[in-house]
């Protein structure tokens, strides 16, 4: 299933550039390991050590937040837009 991941500025060294790159997977978990295998070193950006979404890394499919769904095993549906959203600190 083909998607379009939405990667962050701080992101796309990982990805020559790139606001936007295409994804496949029928769930987040899939979608990043494909997006991991397609631009080496961003998964690592993302996950933590344990294989989770680092607690600074906000992650949305479509209008949800993963968090607050099935985690990495949110169903991604074909034509999603997943976004990265690193967040921000400051006062």
């Amino acid at each position: 299933m083909s998607v379009t991941v939405r990667i962050p500025t701080i992101l796309r060294t990982y990805t020559g550039g790139n606001a936007e790159v295409s994804g496949e997977g029928a769930t987040l978990r899939d979608v990043l390991a494909k997006l991991d295998a397609d631009y080496p070193g961003i998964g690592a950006r993302i996950l933590d050590e344990s294989g989770k979404i680092r607690r600074f890394v906000n992650v949305y499919v479509g209008e949800e937040d993963v968090r607050f769904a099935e985690g990495l095993d949110t169903a991604v549906p074909q034509g999603t837009q997943i976004s990265i959203i690193p967040a921000v600190a400051g006062g």
